[in-house]
């Protein structure tokens, strides 16, 4: 198994670019480029990266999170199950906090305060657009390779990760 000399990544043998970082290898031993002296023989996998499935991880919130702990190759993973434990920790408290906030919008407008009613919805639409550009850039740093732990539930994921 053959190592990245940028990003660390592994990669198979015979690889001509990092599939994580898609660096152009060169092979030191014998001074050429993108083969290894030794081919290898059979069917080689064909599958994604730690930091691709770590980015999915993420695409569909705690749906894909789930998945990506189920998925053979990548359980395994500890990158991998760090960020789909806090894509699905993100995904819940998401969800209650959205379920908290409805009940305080309902009881604003069931009171008649119908400018707290619109105040309240504008902050509701800002809180949206925060959590939405997170989940971009979460999506980004866990491409990039790096395992940014949010708040209260990223020490949760690492625990549950097993780092």
């Amino acid at each position: 198994m053959a190592f990245c000399a940028k990003c660390g990544a592994s990669m198979n043998d015979g690889a001509a670019f990092c599939g994580a970082c898609g660096t152009h290898v060169t092979n030191a031993a014998s001074g050429t480029q993108g083969t290894n002296a030794a081919p290898s023989s059979g069917p080689q996998s064909v599958g994604m990266t730690s930091n691709v499935a770590a980015a999915l991880a993420y695409l569909a919130g705690f749906v894909s999170g789930i998945l990506f702990l189920a998925i053979e190759p990548y359980k395994n993973d500890s990158f991998v199950r760090f960020h789909a434990f806090q894509s699905i920790f993100l995904s819940v408290a998401y969800i209650v906090f959205s379920m908290i906030w409805r009940v305080v919008i309902g009881t604003l407008l069931g009171a008649g305060m119908g400018i707290l009613f619109t105040l309240f919805n504008l902050v509701w639409a800002l809180a949206e657009l925060a959590i939405f550009l997170l989940w971009l850039f979460m999506m980004y740093k866990a491409y990039n390779n790096e395992r940014l732990s949010l708040p209260i539930i990223g020490p949760l994921a690492a625990q549950k990760a097993g780092l």
